[in-house]
């Protein structure tokens, strides 16, 4: 992004050569995506990169200071951002493997200059640093000086509130963790409508956006939380299923719970095929996979290996006679009675041997073809990298 960036690369391999210190250049796509500036691209780039190094208890030393706070808070406050963002930057934080530090937080930016000037050091200086076209650096360079002139120890007020905006932020996290242990149903991403309708306003909002942070989203803007929290105020049974998108994931709704699902996680299983018979694994269209594993009760392995095994998406009116249960069921009856949400009852593949329906993915065996205390085969059903662990049955 800079025309002189490999010269500061050679300029930081020059300086760790003299201190003895490991050098390594990591290149990556910054490319801002839809909606994203490009400083924020570069950002997320750069920590992926780094989240990727660390090892199990490595620490990551990063060098922001006191005005560098300063400015992450005004900014944060001119977005209209909560307590969360008007917290700024944290001094330790967990990342990756490891743990993120930034012993310079309370440091300010002269001291550190004049400690530099005192030692000899030497430095690279970013010359975008002086363009006002980022927001950080016409506050740094216009607004700031301004404000140091009324208020000349306004660093150091202003990083205290940012002390104070985290400790209340991590006083209502720790509360909303609380409550979502007994709220949400982590296996399935729900969290119940019930609960939050009993919540004041200000808690439910607190709540989802604590919720939808734990999916690694971004914390929501107001309008969704607003409109989420329009859903839970109705009242269970009143409102109709939400269908928000956030951030390339969907929150629905189904038995009085809300999801947040993966969108790329939502495709429905459209396929005909055939499972190989040496093959353990069978990829799907729809971003999703089958994995053969051996076990003590399921499929017996002498159906399967005898038979043409397929694998089909449902049609429709199929039923099933299950182990140890009277008579045949219908294949919807089955879903709604073990609960298994709408949109998932149109991803999970059939398995049929010889033509005949002997599996549901993930869920149950017919009893013509289920066996236990022998050489069994089960059925994972569950979602290939990049789509979460949503599913993983």
């Amino acid at each position: 992004m800079q025309a002189a960036a490999a010269d500061w690369g050679e300029h930081c391999r020059r300086q760790c050569l003299e201190l003895g210190v490991a050098f390594r250049i990591v290149e990556v796509d910054a490319a801002a995506r839809s909606g994203e500036g490009p400083e924020a691209a570069a950002r997320e780039a750069r920590y992926r990169a780094l989240r990727q190094l660390l090892q199990v208890d490595d620490v990551l030393l990063l060098a922001q200071h006191r005005d560098d706070q300063m400015e992450t808070l005004l900014l944060q406050l001119f977005r209209g951002a909560g307590l969360a963002g008007l917290a700024g930057m944290p001094a330790s934080a967990a990342f990756g493997c490891g743990l993120m530090l930034r012993p310079f937080l309370d440091i300010s930016r002269k001291d550190i200059l004049d400690y530099a000037l005192a030692n000899n050091l030497r430095w690279v200086e970013d010359p975008s640093n002086q363009s006002n076209d980022f927001d950080r650096n016409f506050l740094r360079n216009q607004i700031v000086p301004l404000l140091k002139q009324r208020w000349p120890g306004l660093d150091k007020t202003v990083a205290r509130s940012a002390a104070h905006c985290g400790e209340a932020s991590r006083l209502l996290d720790d509360w909303a963790d609380r409550v979502l242990e007994e709220l949400a149903d982590a296996e399935q991403a729900g969290i119940c409508l019930a609960g939050l309708s009993e919540l004041t306003e200000e808690q439910r909002s607190v709540l989802l956006r604590r919720w939808l942070v734990g999916f690694g989203l971004k914390p929501p803007s107001a309008a969704i939380i607003k409109a989420l929290a329009a859903q839970v105020s109705a009242g269970p049974g009143k409102a109709s299923p939400p269908q928000i998108h956030i951030q390339g994931c969907r929150i629905l709704g189904y038995r009085q719970k809300l999801f947040c699902i993966p969108a790329a996680a939502l495709s429905k299983f459209t396929g005909d095929l055939l499972w190989p018979k040496p093959d353990a694994r069978l990829d799907l269209a729809n971003g999703y996979c089958l994995r053969r594993i051996e076990a003590l009760s399921g499929i017996g392995k002498d159906y399967w290996d005898r038979a043409e095994v397929s694998v089909k998406a449902r049609a429709g009116g199929e039923k099933l006679k299950l182990p140890g249960r009277e008579g045949h069921h219908c294949l919807k009856k089955l879903y709604q009675e073990a609960g298994i949400p709408p949109w998932e009852r149109e991803q999970r593949p059939l398995v049929y041997l010889d033509g005949r329906l002997a599996a549901i993915a993930g869920l149950w065996v017919a009893e013509w073809a289920w066996a236990a205390e022998a050489a069994c085969y089960r059925v994972v059903w569950q979602a290939e990298a990049g789509l979460g662990d949503t599913h993983h049955k």
